[in-house]
């Protein structure tokens, strides 16, 4: 008796043993046919996905075509010069600038309007080459007197790569094709006026000074004296002979 149920014990262990290996190749099966099934979607769709983003390329560049520059291989040079020019100040400003035009009551027809931030620069200085012989003058105990040119800008311009056109506005029928370009020369002046409000010119003065006194000084000289015009030397008597 003991034999007989010992027997189907094992008999009931083995059919339960077969039974989860069955179970479990059928889920490998089923994971690696996942796996493969998977894999043969993407393959089926990447070739719809490349076109789909090829098609997104050619219309984003058609809603926004890169234009094409040719520049004319003569370039004509029409002026030359000698420059003497001594950089003493530089200002980077950024400025917001809003333009607009026909606005009314017919704006949603004819109106346009923009808003332009604007990075610009404005470099101010000496012109040395505006000196002459007389604004140098050395006495006898080693002072210098030196007359500077005034100060003046050189330079005051956008930085296109920095200025942009944050929001534009415009109506049906109304777009200014100079409205942007205006809006530029505006920030522009407005970039030049915000300098010299600031100070440039006389901080381009002082830093003259600054570098020039140096200099002369490390030329030997013991003393530098900047006056606004050259200083009028008394020639000294010469000495009167006795018999």
């Amino acid at each position: 008796m003991w034999c007989n149920t010992w027997r189907g014990v094992r008999l009931v262990n083995s059919k339960s043993n077969l039974n989860t290996v069955i179970l479990l190749l059928i889920l490998l099966a089923l994971v690696v046919g996942g796996i493969i099934l998977i894999g043969s979607i993407r393959r089926l769709t990447q070739p719809l996905e490349e076109a789909e983003r090829a098609l997104e390329k050619q219309l984003e560049e058609i809603a926004n075509p890169t234009p094409t520059i040719l520049p004319d291989p003569v370039t004509i040079i029409r002026q030359v010069r000698a420059l003497a020019r001594l950089e003493t100040a530089s200002y980077t400003v950024e400025k917001v600038i809003t333009a607009e035009s026909g606005q009314g009551p017919f704006a949603f027809l004819f109106g346009d309007r923009l808003i332009l931030v604007a990075h610009g620069q404005v470099i101010a200085g000496v012109d040395l080459a505006r000196m002459g012989e007389d604004d140098i003058v050395v006495t006898e105990d080693g002072t210098v007197t030196v007359v500077l040119p005034p100060a003046e800008v050189f330079l005051a311009t956008l930085d296109n790569q920095k200025s942009y056109v944050f929001d534009r506005d415009t109506g049906v029928i109304g777009l200014n094709p100079d409205l942007e370009t205006a809006a530029r020369q505006a920030a522009e002046e407005e970039i030049l006026n915000a300098a010299l409000e600031d100070g440039i010119l006389e901080m381009a003065r002082r830093n003259a000074e600054t570098y020039v006194r140096h200099l002369i000084v490390a030329l030997g000289f013991r003393e530098v004296v900047f006056a606004e015009v050259p200083p009028t030397l008394v020639p000294t008597a010469a000495p009167t002979a006795r018999p």
